[in-house]
């Protein structure tokens, strides 16, 4: 494993975690005709709090390089509350909390789990018969991993300083399974943000670390054989100012949304575009085109076929 710190595989094989697969592989189901047929895998990696100014100023090259590469914005929007919890399952689900109904930010000791009251697109992949996989850094994540809708979940017990256990994982889950749909969440920067302040030299290096962990992702995506039938983005869950997020603030709500893959456009700022405001729900709402799956009427999001050379 290159640049592997001997004391942080410990902690990644030392790890109390979930790591578990949730859900037996059905009956063969004849899958949806895609609209980009090249397109098998998706992988969406979410570095938790990442405001697009500061990966803009960050030694950061992997995720530079997909911009180069792909259709970006450093001008998407997350959910009003900004916070990371409703934030992602609007970006897994495709609509908003009000709708989802996972408001709360924290990982509490409910009686029963609670999951969303729209399906993720885990689970409406599953139903057609492709594999997914989760991979988070924080333990907040189990409205996420309703059974039956995940082959492979990696959610620690407690949240993660670092980001290496995530890379160890994410890395073994592409090589061993190969799943048609993954998430990855990359917890360290908002851990440094909270602690030294957005913007701050800790979270700049978290920024740095972050970007080195996607690069290991897209080189495992290489080994295995799938990087060229993989679709990519690289997003967040909200931005931050102080030692903190808060709601509608537009330090917090803007996010960056990054898209490498088949047929994705080159050099293409989506601003181009005037009247386009790419959303975190469009995350799902794209993953779900892509794999052919029928657009649920309740969706907040909208695919994002303005990045591809399909797109009008």
């Amino acid at each position: 494993m290159l640049g592997i710190d001997e004391k942080i595989l410990r902690l990644t094989l030392g790890l109390a975690a979930v790591t578990v697969a949730l859900a037996q592989s059905p009956a063969p189901v004849a899958q949806p005709q895609r609209p980009i047929p090249e397109i098998e895998h998706i992988v969406i990696i979410s570095v938790d709090g990442l405001r697009p100014d500061r990966l803009l100023l960050a030694n950061s090259p992997v995720m530079h390089a997909m911009v180069q590469e792909g259709a970006y914005t450093f001008w998407a929007k997350t959910t009003a509350v900004s916070i990371t919890l409703p934030s992602h399952v609007s970006m897994l689900t495709g609509v908003n909390p009000r709708k989802h109904k996972i408001e709360w930010n924290d990982d509490l000791p409910l009686k029963e789990p609670v999951y969303p009251k729209q399906p993720t697109i885990f689970e409406m992949a599953k139903k057609i018969g492709y594999t997914t996989a989760l991979v988070s850094g924080k333990a907040k994540f189990g409205p996420l991993t309703k059974p039956g809708t995940l082959d492979y979940v990696f959610m620690p017990e407690k949240d993660l300083e670092v980001d290496e256990p995530v890379c160890v994982q994410a890395v073994d889950v592409i090589t061993r399974l190969k799943p048609n749909v993954l998430f990855v969440h990359f917890p360290a920067n908002d851990k440094a943000g909270h602690k030294y302040g957005w913007g701050s030299a800790e979270q700049m290096v978290a920024i740095e670390k972050a970007d080195a962990c996607i690069g290991r992702i897209v080189a495992a995506l290489e080994q295995a054989g799938i990087k060229g039938s993989t679709f990519m983005i690289v997003t967040a869950d909200h931005g931050g100012a102080g030692l903190t997020h808060g709601p509608d603030d537009p330090r917090s709500r803007t996010i960056p949304w990054i898209a490498t893959g088949p047929r994705v456009r080159k050099k293409f700022d989506l601003t181009q575009i005037d009247l386009l405001e790419v959303r975190t729900e469009d995350t799902g709402a794209t993953a779900c085109w892509l794999l052919g799956l029928a657009l649920p009427v309740y969706f907040d999001g909208k695919p994002v076929r303005q990045a591809f050379l399909e797109g009008k």
